[in-house]
Formats: C-alpha cells, sequence, structure tokens
C-alpha cells in the first residue's frame, strides 16, 4: 500500500538521494578514433559504427571490439579473459561497477601495439554467435 502522493519524492531522513543527470561517458579523441579504424580488419559482415558516443566494429551485428574513450575493448571467451587481466588488462565497465560481461579492456599503449592478435580472437569468436537482424523501426 502506498502513502504517499502521485508525483510525490519518497526520501528517507538523512538519506541524501543519489544524484541525477546524465552519465558522463568518455569521448574518443579524432586520434583514437582513426587508430581503431586503422586496428580494425576488413571482412566479410564487418562495419563500424557509432555507439554511445564511441566506435565500435561489430560482425554480422555483434560487437567484437570497441573504443571506450582512449581505451579499446575486445569480446573475448572468459578463459582468455582471464589472462589478458593477468597481463594488465580489466573487466570493462562503461559504467563504474556495472562489468559488461564477455569483454575486456587491453592493457597498455594499445596504438603503438596494435594488440592485432586480440581483435582476430575476438573477430573470430563473435563471428561464431548467431548473426542479429536489425530491428524494425
Amino acid at each position: 500500500m502506498c502513502f504517499r502522493e502521485p508525483g510525490e519524492r519518497t526520501t528517507i531522513p538523512g538519506v541524501n538521494p543519489a544524484p541525477r543527470g546524465p552519465m558522463k561517458m568518455p569521448k574518443p579523441s579524432e586520434e583514437a578514433k582513426a587508430a581503431f579504424a586503422r586496428v580494425v580488419p576488413d571482412g566479410p559482415g564487418i562495419i563500424l559504427k557509432p555507439m554511445f558516443g564511441q566506435l565500435s566494429a561489430f560482425v554480422n551485428g555483434n560487437m567484437f571490439c570497441g573504443i571506450f574513450g582512449e581505451e579499446l575493448m575486445v569480446r573475448l571467451p572468459e578463459d582468455e579473459i582471464a589472462r589478458v587481466k593477468k597481463q594488465g588488462g580489466r573487466d570493462f565497465e562503461p559504467m563504474a561497477g556495472h562489468k559488461m560481461g564477455g569483454y575486456v579492456v587491453v592493457p597498455g599503449d594499445w596504438r603503438a601495439q596494435p594488440p592485432t592478435a586480440l581483435i582476430k580472437r575476438a573477430l573470430e569468436e563473435t563471428r561464431k554467435m548467431p548473426a542479429k537482424t536489425a530491428k524494425k523501426k
């Protein structure tokens, strides 16, 4: 049973509500976008497209890698994610505390030393997934 008027805010005395407002997303530089476009391989079904102000690579409609701000993340199986994390990678969390399963942030300067093997591996694994079809608008 609700004892408040419609539209009235429910608060707990002594507890401040979480700040509201638009979520802050890191913005990739034009240099990061250009570098990312260079490291993504060409091939059937592979496209680059913006996602949440970032740039991501998709195969058959499934994302296999992308940039988030200046960082590179890839989609890999859990055992391979663990190996990347041992080398300094970390879980991909687009929002703090909200891990995006199946993705890992690549350690180091990915522009100076492109992780082509990881990107190819991400592409191989993602290509095995069922193709996504475009949603009707």
